[in-house]
């Protein structure tokens, strides 16, 4: 729903800005549409739902001030988030050239959602939405950015003259502006140059945005063009004369008197016709998403097309009492989990996806194609979707007692030994199957204590398959991008991206440690090492029994938790091919003959990577971030080789 709303306010403007392109001009001045700077923060972790709405309303608001006076900025605050907004035209564009420049911008700033941050610099305006109060900030170490390339033709190489020239032009408009309210326009031996400060800066703090500007704009020759973009100010030299002059446009301007009634008539039928338009659209945008909708659901299953698998977005509505906020259980990456009662009474739990982008549809449809199908007593069942509403859901089984988190890191309960090696030897049931007891090889790519849920029993059930992947069994290994959680993630898997079975052994691992210990693993923990350095030395040293959670206050049988210990780092090994498979780690749990290799020493990630312990799931395309370059060399990877993955 949010990215419909998005897509047809972006259509709105693009309709604005081609009705002022073609439209007649009282000015022959250029709106200076080309795009000097786009500039996006990160993504959070969680898009809000109601985010988009919001921005929606924040950019109309600010859409407004910028009609009346060419400039203008806005905020609006809600329970969870707010939104700053600032928009300025540079001071030399005509009232219609800075709509349609302005117009430009409205339409491509969106590209920056759904992150709570952006900044685009157009050589004729600016616009930037941003989480917190920016409306005095000078400069940003951060983002401040220089753009040389030339869109007047090649740089005129090595030309002491050419550049003091532009050195004493940006030196004279730098100084010019901060006397003239935060613009200057001027030109000297055939270099022309333009400088303008937002107008929420005060005169000092235009006088050092630009200050900062002219040292670094320099740099840029000797191209023939230079643009620096700082938080609070532009700054531009161009062998071509690229502004206007006021004097100029008002001669130009004198005639539109003249034909006011003519303009006043043609905007009333341009406006008559856009609201055509924008009726027309949304008839035809409720058409499309109804066909989108049967689309999507072709992509599920014959079977489940078939089944009862499809629930009413209303009956899920009503079940959540609205999404109530106190039926919340938990939020994951993808989206909040609520508790439902069905009419019939049964209780379900309904997963809410957050954002509509590629990105969650591609991980809803996986998870529906992936385990509608599949059963196993250690794996969450899923009882159907919802597609038709603003939002999609997931119902899945209730699981009273929530995740194996709750009881790791909370305390919401202590478990006792038998309980603890029940979770175990469940969980790494349910990923034997996955790996090889259904029709399909499934990598779960999460394995980790959230994604472990306990029923009433304290029996495991295994979650969240959104980034699951399956392949083919005659395939040994994926190349794919990197998603999972850090500290859970298999280093060759970090590092290459390659996928097979032993990422999941590894998670597995590092889960069966936090289990047996009652502590998490923070990966990049400094002070008293990971959990896995700390397990390793204990085995060395033949004091394993040490690592058992104190608060079982020993009551544990000695041998059997030093063998699920050793069986932890077992599963943790540096090397993919000494890593049992989650076969061999069922039978070694289940049966006391059976004989438990020696491992090896597991990576310690704190001593090679500086970074934050964040335990969250993520996901990229690419597998060459300064994190995995710092690991790459500790690690050989296997040979390469293409796969079909499995149609989401």
């Amino acid at each position: 729903m949010n990215s419909r709303i998005q897509n047809f306010t972006g259509l709105a403007w693009i309709i604005i800005f081609i009705f002022f392109s073609k439209a007649p001009h009282f000015s022959l001045s250029d709106p200076r549409i080309f795009e000097a700077g786009l500039l996006c923060g990160k993504p959070p972790p969680v898009p809000n739902s109601s985010y988009i709405p919001v921005f929606v309303e924040e950019m109309r608001s600010l859409s407004q001030r910028v009609t009346a006076d060419d400039w203008g900025n806005y905020t609006v605050h809600s329970a969870d988030f707010s939104i700053y907004s600032l928009a300025q035209c540079h001071s030399d564009l005509s009232h219609d050239d800075c709509l349609q420049c302005y117009a430009a911008s409205r339409t491509r700033l969106p590209h920056c959602l759904p992150s709570a941050s952006g900044r685009i610099f157009l050589d004729g305006c600016f616009l930037r939405y941003d989480n917190y109060s920016f409306f005095d900030e000078r400069t940003d170490p951060v983002w401040d950015k220089v753009n040389c390339n030339s869109t007047v033709g090649v740089g005129v190489g090595v030309d002491v003259e050419f550049g003091k020239n532009v050195a004493e032009l940006m030196d004279n408009l730098t100084a010019a502006a901060v006397s003239n309210r935060g613009h200057a326009a001027d030109g000297i031996k055939g270099v022309f140059g333009l400088a303008e400060c937002w107008k929420t800066l005060t005169g000092d703090g235009c006088r050092e945005c630009l200050a900062k500007a002219n040292r670094e704009v320099k740099t840029c020759l000797p191209s023939r063009e230079g643009r620096a973009l700082n938080a609070g100010c532009y700054l531009r030299y161009s062998t071509v004369k690229f502004f206007s002059n006021q004097s100029e446009d008002s001669n130009r301007n004198s005639g539109v008197t003249k034909t006011g009634t003519s303009i006043a008539i043609a905007l009333s039928v341009a406006f008559f016709c856009m609201v055509s338009l924008f009726a027309g659209y949304a008839s035809y945008g409720r058409w499309k998403r109804r066909k989108q909708r049967r689309s999507n659901l072709g992509r599920i299953s014959y079977s489940y097309n078939k089944s009862n698998l499809n629930f009413k977005y209303e009956t899920l509505e009503r079940a959540t009492n609205y999404f109530d906020g106190s039926r919340k259980l938990g939020q994951g990456g993808a989206g909040s989990v609520y508790k439902g009662t069905l009419s019939n009474g049964q209780t379900i739990a309904v997963k809410r996806l957050f954002f509509s982008t590629r990105q969650w549809v591609d991980e809803f449809f996986n998870e529906i194609n992936l385990i509608s199908g599949v059963e196993h007593k250690n794996l969450v069942k899923l009882l159907g979707c919802s597609i038709e509403g603003p939002e999609s859901l997931l119902v899945y089984e209730f699981v009273p007692n929530k995740s194996l988190e709750e009881c790791i890191r909370n305390k919401a309960k202590i478990l006792n030994w038998k309980e603890r090696f029940n979770i175990i030897v469940g969980t790494a049931e349910g990923i034997a199957f996955l790996h090889g007891g259904c029709s399909s090889r499934i990598i779960h790519r999460d394995i980790k204590s959230s994604n472990i849920l306990l029923d009433e029993n304290f029996n495991p059930k295994i979650a969240d398959f959104g980034l699951a992947r399956c392949f083919a069994a005659d395939k040994t290994h994926l190349s794919t991008g990197i998603a999972g959680t850090l500290g859970y993630m298999a280093p060759e898997y970090l590092v290459k991206g390659q996928l097979t079975e032993k990422a999941d052994v590894y998670s597995f691992g590092v889960l069966v440690l936090e289990i047996v210990c009652g502590r998490k693993n923070n990966a990049f923990e400094e002070d008293s090492g990971s959990l896995l350095k700390t397990v390793w030395k204990l085995y060395k040293t033949n004091r394993l029994t040490e690592a058992v959670d104190p608060l079982l206050k020993g009551d544990f049988p000695s041998m059997e938790t030093s063998k699920v210990l050793k069986i932890g780092l077992l599963c943790t090994q540096a090397s993919v091919a000494q890593r049992p498979s989650m076969e061999e780690v069922v039978r070694m749990l289940v049966n006391e003959n059976c004989e438990i290799p020696e491992p090896n020493q597991p990576p310690f990630l704190n001593s090679m990577v500086s970074a934050d312990s964040g335990q969250s799931s993520y996901s990229t395309n690419s597998s060459s971030s300064n994190t995995v370059k710092k690991l790459g060399d500790r690690y050989s990877s296997a040979e390469s080789s293409s796969i079909q993955s499995c149609d989401l």
